[in-house]
């Protein structure tokens, strides 16, 4: 945040900001932090120096000088320990004291004190600005409009019978005009129903109906709530990522100002819950990253006092990273995740194998000769239990309601199909059609218990009729089309509005629609592609790490081509798009280093850049919080055929 950190920082100098980027290392693949990580840094030395000399290097192989030639280049001579844990922007020495150049300028004096104490607490203080944006868009008017739209009707009214019952159930053909009207009824429920997806997300959208009530505030609340939290977690992930408070803001604001992002936090659906377990479990691990590198520091000698130790096989080797709780409660919300929908799995399979690779790469840079080996031997085993096994019972936990409850719904006892293997022969199924396998032997398993064999048949049935659904639908999308917002799906049009309710036009509009920002999304795809050029050519974990999230998101749903499936599916992913975004506007930005005409240039761009995205959100929003307007103004707003 000073002045002499944004002109005069080294390269990969770890200044703090609040006005120009703290670190310039966006602009150089390997001397980035941890440039080590996601995908092992060649240059890292295998096999240590046994004089302990900080530029010594391995000899340059062909393959490393054709990656230079795509500007991949050799990390600095950093100490070991800034290597594993490059400073935080708020950590020693981050400020002196010293004026920013940017205020300066414009003839702002603030007292030295009051810079100091903004430079140290800049990383919440921007963050929660950022946050209190996002939530101020996302509870304005948060009971408009007041109705049940899309699926809304089924989650809504499933979330409010689970903590009730404790399962789902099915309710009679009017309940949703019973529940609108004013003074609104709950009818009776006629019996347990069979459902699409686990309870966990319907369990945090009861939360709400608990406090206001079954009225649209109650069932969008918690969502809501989520939905705000989540700008927060991607400022400080984009913070501890990048060592940037500037850029970890960026990324947080531009989440905000995502109408897919403002209209997911604003309706009852399950999707923006999948994305905020992920997006927390994502948080934990990379808090975890730090945590866990820092220990293999002390481990082999680069402590605070003597940073630069020589790297040291027989040390990295053997070195425990210990107790690591984050890693356990990154398990505990892939579970979440899961039992909210099934796509988390993707990220619960992405993001453990991620975890290893980051603790191999450490230990590379630590001097391990055979990091992958080392890492799965010592981290792979507590690293699958704190993430697959803790997710597994997590999951489990989430349907205590359906194991538990023997409630009396419409004459039958308990919940859809809970007593199905009551009285049953316990008997292994005779084919695996996931893998394609048939005529298994049949084998005893009676000494499981009926409830959880009730349970498996009952995720049978779920399976069956999630991977058949192929009705068509006249908003439902290919995944090839996601990216660029070709087909936004409306949530809310209703009909009959009076010319009267948009200043007495012929015709009158008000819409909900499921539409990215225009802007921030194409903008997005060039960021991708900058992502996967960071993360295969500069060897930058960062950009590995943000691809990640964008794979476990986005790239299963292509073997679900034949399938009903829909674009706003994409707010899973849509937090690492925000992240990529970040990524290339830090690049834009260019190198603390850089001239001052580089600087003042790359500021503009990324700016105008910023700015434009926001401008386009704005216009856009009458579509996001069903604004009334007149037809032709939402007409304008029609860019493309494919969105009416």
């Amino acid at each position: 945040m000073s002045g002499d950190r944004a002109t005069s920082a080294a390269p990969g100098g770890d200044g703090a900001d609040l006005l120009t980027s703290e670190r310039d290392d966006l602009a150089e693949p390997a001397s980035g932090p941890g440039s080590d990580g996601f995908a092992a840094d060649p240059f890292e030395a295998d096999d240590p120096d046994p004089r302990g000399s900080r530029s010594w290097r391995r000899p340059v192989s062909a393959w490393q000088r054709r990656l230079s030639r795509l500007g991949y280049l050799a990390p600095g001579t950093r100490p070991l320990r800034e290597r594993l844990v490059p400073p935080m922007p708020d950590g020693r020495g981050s400020s002196t004291g010293a004026p920013s150049p940017v205020l300066e300028r414009f003839g702002v004096r603030v007292p030295s004190g009051l810079w100091v104490w903004l430079c140290r607490w800049s990383g919440w203080l921007g963050p929660l600005a950022v946050t209190l944006f996002g939530a101020i868009l996302v509870f304005t008017r948060l009971g408009t409009p007041h109705d049940i739209i899309f699926d809304e009707t089924y989650y809504a009214k499933d979330s409010w019978a689970i903590w009730h019952w404790g399962f789902e159930v099915n309710w009679p053909d009017n309940t949703n005009a019973l529940i609108l009207a004013n003074p609104h009824k709950i009818p009776v429920p006629t019996g347990p129903a069979f459902i699409a997806h686990p309870p966990a997300g319907k369990w945090v959208i009861g939360i709400g109906e608990m406090i206001f009530g079954l009225t649209p505030v109650g069932w969008r609340f918690t969502v809501a709530v989520l939905g705000s939290l989540a700008v927060l977690m991607v400022c400080r992930i984009g913070r501890r990522m990048f060592r940037s408070t500037l850029l970890g803001c960026v990324a947080g604001l531009l989440m905000c100002v995502d109408g897919l992002h403002l209209v997911m936090s604003r309706t009852g659906l399950l999707d923006l819950c999948v994305m905020f377990w992920a997006l927390a479990a994502f948080g934990l691990l990379l808090v975890d990253r730090d945590h866990a590198r820092t220990r293999l520091a002390d481990a082999v000698g680069a402590t605070a006092d003597r940073p630069d130790a020589a790297p040291d096989h027989a040390l990295a080797t053997k070195a425990r990273l210990g107790w690591r709780p984050l890693r356990l409660l990154a398990g505990v919300c892939l579970g979440i995740c899961c039992a909210t929908k099934w796509n988390g799995l993707d990220f619960l399979a992405l993001f453990g194998l991620l975890t290893v690779f980051w603790d191999a790469g450490a230990r590379k840079t630590a001097g391990a000769r055979h990091p992958y080996l080392t890492a799965v031997r010592r981290d792979g085993l507590w690293a699958f239990a704190s993430i697959v096994v803790v997710g597994f019972f997590t999951y489990l936990a989430a349907w205590s309601g359906w194991l538990f409850s023997n409630a009396k719904v419409g004459g039958t006892r308990g919940a859809y199909d809970r007593h199905w293997a009551d009285g049953r022969a316990g008997l292994s199924p005779d084919s695996w059609r996931l893998v394609g396998l048939h005529h298994l032997p049949q084998v005893s398993m009676s000494w499981v218990p009926a409830p959880l064999r009730s349970l498996w048949h009952y995720h049978a049935e779920i399976w069956h009729f999630n991977t058949t659904l192929t009705s068509p639908h006249i908003y439902q999308s290919n995944p090839w089309s996601w990216l660029v917002t070709a087909r936004p799906v409306s949530f809310y049009y209703p009909g009959g509005l009076k010319p009267a309710q948009c200043g007495g036009a012929s015709q009158c509009s008000s819409e909900v629609l499921a539409l990215g920002t225009p802007l921030l999304w194409w903008a997005a795809c060039f960021a991708l592609l900058y992502a996967l050029y960071r993360w295969i050519f500069a060897r930058d974990w960062r950009a590995g790490a943000i691809c990640c999230g964008i794979a476990a998101g986005y790239l299963p749903w292509f073997q679900w081509q034949q399938r009903t499936i829909f674009y706003f599916y994409s707010i899973d992913f849509e937090p690492y798009l925000c992240l990529a975004l970040a990524l290339m506007i830090g690049a834009i930005l260019g190198k603390a280093s850089a001239s001052r005409d580089r600087r003042l240039f790359g500021g503009i761009g990324a700016g105008v850049l910023v700015v434009a995205i926001m401008a386009t959100f704005l216009y856009f929003l009458p579509l996001y919080d069903a604004q009334i307007t007149t037809y032709q103004q939402w007409n304008d707003r029609m860019w493309w055929s494919t969105w009416i």
